[in-house]
């Protein structure tokens, strides 16, 4: 019985190692290391076969076999020289010892050749007669070139587990694992040589060293062997599973009635479980199969079409392009017509794939859909998910692309603010000559000329102001003394300026910014209401625990509905005869530094109402604190 085992054991090697030779020759792509991992695997399979022609008395043929083994961990030193020396880092050393594998090869093959010539190995009765193979002592060359490749292979892996990373070394720490189980297998091969009669229990689990070193290497390079491992896994714990209840059920049987149970080998019981095990799970698939059509009638669902709709959808740049591309797919899927709503409801009419939005993120729902059939109602279920899926990522995508684009117009914006101060600074000389030089000029043409360069002048000190940074020196600020030195400034002939302003109104800020809005919203004002015979600025001001607001009101010609809002705010934009289009613009500027706001009213009773606001607590710096904005 237990020769049957071990005979099947190495049976199950053999076919092991030439399937999974032909498996990575397939799947190698011109991969020289997996190629090298092939011929490891193919080695071991005629290693093993070897035992087999031992076993059915082939002696001749069984010795050249098993005296064959360098070559395994040639193959492996091989291996392990083209796994560890991938990518940009080689090593000069490596490369050297690549280069002299053909003369590794060469002297492993003469090491197997002096070893059939002069008889290296010999046989004893270990397995109910049958015989075993074992070295004598002209196999020490043999057996001790063997080991020292073997140590050399792994010592090549060691260098590379502390050369690499990610992947790569996850792969070597596997193989050292698989290795320390490979030696701990080889060892009852080497028992018998060391006249040590004991029977070779570890070689019976033969079959899994060569899987768990394929599995180790490819498993982070072929997803496929993944998703075979995990059924494998599966498929094991279940035999394991059927094992135990059978042993429970042998012992049992008998005290609970089963006498024909009890009479049938315990061995024969574990066989026919497998075998039906080994058949339920070849067969799976098909009958699951089976089943969904049964169940869910119409629905063909498969790893290539998720992956066709996942790609798809995944192309969508925009929300309509992925609505467009979605009810396609559906179409394409179903044969009849399904829209796709974002954050909607649907209609009565026709059948819809609702998708909203919450807290924890996409999802979706399907409506009108009560007269599909089975399969399609899961259809569209899955492609619902996968849909949702997509939603939440082309939202990351646009979202990174508009914070990318607000970004490059920050970074223009700055460009051009540098620009356009260096500008203002270079216009400066060549206004100055331009003064100097119509110093002599006849009054009225000195006159227009002086009357245009403080137009530009003005320009350009807004220019500057605009494109400058800002620097706050916050201090207390009463307000009343600030307007009233504005006014003063400035030039107010025919034009009624009415002060509602109390004595005590004091802010935080800094006074000269301040000023500069104050300057800005009463020259603009003016501007409109100076030609007129009943000009009229009011200002008005109030304060309270919450903010700082004030008005400046005037009766001049209402504004045009284009420029209500913040359209009015924009730099350049301006319906003043001979205005920069940066007054307002500073100012919001300013009062934004300020963390404060400005708007455009004309429900006040005037035709024009400019009102900012200050919030003196939220914005409260001790006096002489600067802040650069």
């Amino acid at each position: 019985m237990l020769s049957t085992v071990f005979e099947l054991s190495i049976w199950v090697t053999s076919v092991c190692g030439v399937l999974v030779a032909g498996w990575l020759i397939w799947r190698a792509d011109k991969q020289r290391d997996l190629m090298a991992l092939a011929g490891f695997a193919v080695m071991m399979a005629l290693w093993c076969f070897g035992h087999l022609a031992l076993f059915h008395e082939q002696h001749s043929i069984g010795m050249c076999l098993l005296l064959a083994n360098p070559l395994m961990p040639t193959f492996f030193l091989h291996f392990a020289v083209l796994f560890v020396n991938e990518g940009p880092a080689q090593r000069p050393w490596l490369n050297a010892l690549s280069r002299y594998m053909p003369c590794v090869y060469l002297t492993s093959v003469m090491v197997m050749i002096y070893s059939v010539w002069v008889g290296a190995g010999d046989t004893t009765p270990l397995l109910d007669g049958r015989p075993f193979f074992i070295f004598n002592q002209l196999g020490a060359i043999n057996l001790g070139y063997t080991v020292l490749v073997g140590i050399a292979g792994h010592g090549v892996l060691l260098l590379g587990w502390q050369q690499h990373s990610g992947n790569k070394r996850r792969s070597i720490l596997a193989m050292f694992g698989v290795g320390a189980w490979g030696l701990l297998l080889a060892t009852s091969f080497i028992f018998p040589s060391l006249g040590i009669n004991v029977f070779p229990y570890p070689m019976l689990l033969l079959p899994s060293y060569l899987l768990l070193l394929v599995y180790g290497v490819v498993r982070y390079q072929i997803l496929a062997v993944n998703r075979f491992a995990n059924r494998a896994l599966l498929v094991l714990v279940m035999m394991l599973v059927v094992l135990c209840v059978i042993a429970v059920l042998g012992t049992f049987s008998g005290r609970i009635g089963l006498v024909a149970l009890t009479n049938v080998p315990i061995w024969q019981l574990w066989l026919y479980s497998l075998v039906v095990l080994l058949i339920a799970a070849v067969v799976y698939p098909w009958v699951r199969q089976l089943s969904e059509r049964m169940v869910f009638p119409g629905a063909v669902l498969n790893e290539q079409i998720l992956e066709h709709w996942n790609r798809q959808l995944g192309q969508a740049k925009s929300w309509h392009d992925l609505v467009t591309e979605g009810e396609s797919l559906l179409l394409q899927q179903l044969r009849l017509p399904v829209s796709i709503c974002l954050s909607g409801h649907a209609k009565s009419d026709g059948h819809y794939l609702v998708l909203d939005k919450a807290e924890s993120g996409w999802f979706s729902h399907s409506e009108n859909s009560d007269d599909l059939s089975p399969g399609m109602r899961l259809t569209l279920e899955v492609f619902g998910s996968l849909f949702a899926t997509s939603c939440a990522a082309l939202e990351r995508s646009l979202a990174l692309a508009e914070t990318e684009r607000k970004r490059l117009d920050e970074q223009h914006l700055v460009e051009l603010g540098s620009l356009s101060a260096a500008m203002a600074h270079e216009l400066r000389n060549p206004l100055n000559i331009i003064s100097m030089a119509s110093y002599n000029a006849p009054a009225d043409t000195r006159r227009h000329i002086q009357e245009q360069l403080t137009r530009a002048d003005r320009l350009v000190s807004d220019m500057l102001v605009y494109s400058g940074k800002i620097t706050l020196q916050y201090q207390p600020v009463s307000i009343k003394p600030l307007v009233n030195s504005v006014i003063a400034s400035l030039n107010t002939e025919n034009v009624l300026m009415t002060l509602q302003l109390a004595d005590d109104v004091t802010v935080q800020a800094d006074p000269h910014r301040l000023q500069q809005v104050f300057i800005n919203l009463i020259d603009n004002a003016l501007a409109y209401v100076r030609n007129q015979t009943d000009g009229s600025i009011c200002i008005e001001a109030q304060t309270d625990a919450q903010s700082f607001i004030c008005r400046i009101h005037n009766n001049g010609p209402a504004l045009e509905a284009s420029l209500h809002g913040g359209e009015l705010f924009r730099p350049f934009v301006t319906k003043r005869s001979g205005g920069s289009g940066l007054g307002l613009a500073i100012v919001r500027r300013i009062l934004d530094a300020h963390s404060g706001q400005i708007a455009h009213r004309n429900d006040c009773g005037w035709p024009v109402t400019f009102e900012f606001s200050l919030p003196p607590n939220a914005v409260h710096q001790p006096s002489g604190e600067s802040i650069d904005v």
